[in-house]
């Protein structure tokens, strides 16, 4: 009688951890959708990226859609939208609103199928230098990393970021050595499609 009691406990252990095990993978599932949910509604789309939208049922609206240069996409029935600086959600509300005039309760989805809009260039003494097409929102930090870190010959008080305002271009100081030391930390600022990052040569003299 001993004996059933303990294998009916085991049993019961066993049923609980597999529950339990279930249940975390469920948890971190979920995470997972949401956050790439958060991603994707917080990104605006540039110019270069790749949109991917469909309109339920109706064929010939569903295919992939460039942003040109000057930030429009075009869609069968719907025409020009200025898509640049907007996110996939907004994007997808405009397509349904001017679909509505000719299709009734449109179901319109809108997701950025690939970000190769989003490029910024980190130049000059670091390991990999050049172009990185990112996906989300990087700091100058997060960029230098990608791109391998500082060489020893790099100048760490002199970093810049280049960043185009309207018609012209304006240089921002990035304090290297305060960031890492875990000051100025507003100062890792989020960089926008179009910076570039540069590092340069430490002076021998």
């Amino acid at each position: 009688m001993r004996m059933l009691r303990k294998h009916a406990v085991a049993r019961r252990r066993k049923g609980h951890s597999g529950g339990s095990l279930l249940a975390s993978v469920f948890v971190a599932a979920a995470c997972m959708i949401g956050a790439a949910q958060a991603a994707e509604t917080d990104y605006t789309v540039n110019p270069g990226d790749v949109l991917q939208i469909t309109v339920w049922k109706e064929d010939g609206l569903d295919r992939e859609v460039l942003v040109l240069p000057d930030g429009k996409i075009s869609f069968p029935l719907v025409g020009d939208i200025n898509a640049r600086g907007c996110t996939a959600l907004q994007i997808r509300d405009e397509v349904k609103a001017r679909l509505e005039s000719m299709i009734r309760d449109p179901y319109v989805t809108v997701s950025v199928k690939a970000a190769l809009g989003n490029v910024v260039n980190v130049i000059g003494q670091v390991a990999k230098p050049g172009e990185q097409i990112v996906g989300r929102r990087v700091t100058v930090m997060q960029a230098l990393s990608q791109a391998g870190g500082l060489t020893p010959y790099a100048s760490e008080s002199r970093i810049i970021v280049i960043r185009r305002d309207g018609d012209r271009q304006v240089a921002i100081p990035f304090p290297y050595d305060d960031v890492v030391r875990g000051e100025s930390l507003d100062q890792d600022i989020v960089l926008a499609p179009g910076d570039v990052v540069v590092v340069p040569t430490a002076s021998l003299f």
